[in-house]
């Protein structure tokens, strides 16, 4: 009972997404249709971009590009600055999740290595606004993060297309980060050079060009140019060659949750009377829809529900990305620095929880602030 209560804490989201799944196959029972709620596209390219970057972290290819750049840091905000954006741009290629989990570590590295007080007074700040910076970054392209591959291939438009429906909300949040780190470390005036007492190098080239090779034919295929099923069979043949201890490092989890929601999704779909309620709730409204639910579920299912009962993609697209800000859990790429926050000190709990949540509220509101002057 102990393990599964502890499962359940660990696994929440995709705990309900098996619920769900289950409860509807009630209500519509199994049958062949099954197969076709299954977006094996999605999946496939979630795995094969979830190994790639897995490989590359285990050769230390980012902290090892992070520790060349702060080398050349000669004051805070430059450190600042750095750090925020180095979760937002990388974002946009190795999702939100991976950034945090790469930077969020190096971040209490780096701040040790600063004069007496300085990791007290922007270990707060700068982890939230990185974590910001990781859910903002990451909205650009389709494969920032998990929802945004799945719309990206449900909406049917081009890659183009896609990251010019983002860019005026990435473009702002970019410069709000920047603004955030030039008012808040101008008034530290201390000087630093960042030294670090163990360089981390690429182990192995050959790895780094054969995971780099993979993770462009996953863009090919995410740019529907190389099929999904060749990109899949790829991966995992060159990956159990290479090192297949990488594929124990795949979220499985996630896979699942997906799998799990678009059973409920599908069985949801056959039901009418539901469908033509909850299109009615959202007709018009999806942008607001998508901001409140992920407030409640997080973006990620909120995009699987929701984008079975309206056409509006893309306007889905915007929701669920300014989604992600707010509560904790909007995001659930914000748990990751919350729970590193916590194994750093866990006397900061709550002094973090309020400054993240007013930080995302006040990003939140600018974002919609634009959205509402687009349209």
């Amino acid at each position: 009972m102990k393990k599964l209560i502890l499962w359940i804490k660990q696994e929440t989201v995709l705990g309900i997404a098996l619920i769900l799944a289950v409860v509807s196959a009630f209500v519509i029972p199994p049958d062949i249709e099954y197969l076709k709620y299954i977006d094996f596209r999605t999946l496939a390219i979630l795995f094969c971009l979830m190994s790639v970057m897995a490989g590359l972290r285990e050769i230390g290819a980012f902290e090892a590009m992070a520790q060349k750049m702060l080398g050349k840091v000669k004051n805070v905000w430059q450190l600042v600055m750095i750090l925020i954006l180095l979760c937002f741009f990388f974002s946009m290629l190795i999702t939100n999740d991976v950034a945090l989990i790469t930077f969020v570590p190096f971040t209490f590295i780096v701040l040790d290595l600063l004069p007496s007080g300085a990791k007290e007074k922007w270990i707060i700040p700068l982890v939230v606004m990185q974590t910001i910076a990781a859910n903002l970054g990451s909205m650009l392209t389709p494969i920032g993060n998990p929802q945004n591959l799945y719309l990206y291939g449900k909406a049917g438009i081009s890659l183009g297309s896609f990251i010019w429906l983002m860019l005026p909300y990435t473009a702002l949040s970019f410069l709000l980060l920047c603004t955030f780190a030039i008012l808040k470390g101008k008034d530290d005036k201390a000087r630093v050079q960042v030294a670090f007492e163990n360089i981390v190098h690429i182990t192995e080239r050959k790895k780094l060009i054969i995971y780099l090779g993979l993770f462009f034919f996953s863009l090919l295929t995410v740019a529907k140019v190389v099929p999904y099923g060749v990109s899949l069979c790829l991966t995992i043949i060159v990956v159990l060659i290479v090192d297949r201890k990488i594929l124990k490092k795949v979220d499985y989890s996630l896979l699942l949750t997906f799998v799990g929601f678009f059973i409920f999704i599908g069985n949801m779909g056959r039901l009418e009377a539901f469908r033509e309620f909850l299109a009615e709730i959202m007709e018009g409204k999806e942008v607001i829809t998508a901001v409140l639910a992920s407030q409640v579920i997080s973006n990620v299912p909120a995009a699987l529900l929701l984008s079975g009962f309206t056409q509006e993609t893309e306007t889905l697209i915007v929701g669920t990305n300014l989604g992600g800000l707010g509560t904790l859990i909007a995001s659930m790429a914000s748990l990751i620095s919350y729970k590193y926050i916590v194994r750093e000190d866990g006397a900061l709990k709550k002094k973090y929880f309020l400054y993240f949540t007013g930080a995302n509220i006040a990003f939140l509101l600018f974002l919609l602030c634009l959205y509402g002057i687009i349209q």
